[in-house]
């Protein structure tokens, strides 16, 4: 499903969603899921989903920056009182929110994920801090 030259990667979204669709119809937890970009040692990440109409994702944490690209079929979006649906095409913004995420009918999204990193600390502290000496052994900085 991936060609690379030259350092470039490219993939077929719409076999990739077709493959793991097959396989979430087929699947007693009625979905497939597979990370094509990035991981969790990097700040970007991009995961198909495919979920079996009916299915959900119960609500859960937004740790950055998302969005939700529909590929096939039909989603619901939902963070508390409101919610957003999503057709084959549609793009969505993940609210920085609990939320949760169900297939109307059986569907394959996108998912790309831009995790927030903790800002630096500011020269002064880092200084104060190495003139103090080391931090107390388990304690990060």
């Amino acid at each position: 499903m991936a060609e690379v030259e030259n350092g470039m990667q490219k993939k077929s979204l719409t076999a990739m969603a077709r493959h793991h669709l097959d396989h979430a119809r087929n699947a007693s937890a009625g979905r497939s899921a597979e990370t094509i970009h990035g991981g969790h040692e990097h700040v970007l990440r991009q995961t198909v989903i495919a979920l079996r109409a009916g299915q959900r994702l119960d609500d859960h944490d937004n740790l950055g920056e998302a969005t939700i690209q529909v590929l096939e079929g039909r989603i619901l979006l939902a963070s508390g009182d409101a919610c957003w649906s999503g057709w084959r095409g549609d793009l969505l913004t993940v609210p920085l929110a609990r939320h949760s995420l169900e297939a109307i009918e059986d569907a394959v999204i996108l998912l790309t994920v831009a995790k927030l990193i903790a800002p630096a600390r500011p020269v002064s502290e880092r200084a104060t801090r190495s003139a103090a000496g080391p931090a107390p052994a388990g304690k990060q900085l």
